[in-house]
């Protein structure tokens, strides 16, 4: 297990806020540095978005600035979405983080995200 990811699940099993691991998060707008690392990317959610007409029925989560000139997206494909709570569209406009591998894509950095428990609602001062 990466230190980043013990380390928010000790946090997680002690009632730890997310916000004491605040060093080692990455910000959303500096996500693309960490390619191809295993990370905790955190920001806003600026916006979502459901693509019902994409392969594979994505939700969107967009971070470091609003779509489409946002630095960063966490992916939830179509058929892990109804495992998440609260829903994707209930995190626009809140702080959150997002555990796993930062991938490329386009110009930005993106995370796909298979379980709930790779976003966490976070305290980002």
């Amino acid at each position: 297990m990466k230190p980043i990811v013990r380390m928010l699940t000790l946090a997680t099993l002690l009632g730890a806020p997310l916000s004491a691991l605040a060093v080692d998060a990455i910000p959303a707008d500096q996500a693309a540095r960490f390619v191809g690392k295993e990370g905790m990317v955190c920001g806003k959610v600026e916006k979502t978005r459901y693509a019902q007409n994409s392969e594979g029925e994505p939700t969107f989560l967009y971070m470091g600035g609003a779509f489409p000139r946002h630095t960063f997206s966490a992916r939830i494909p179509g058929d892990q979405r109804d495992k998440f709570r609260p829903t994707p569209e209930e995190l626009e406009g809140r702080d959150v983080c997002v555990i796993g591998t930062i991938q490329r894509d386009a110009s930005r950095a993106e995370i796909e995200v298979t379980s709930p428990s790779s976003i966490k609602l976070a305290t980002i001062k």
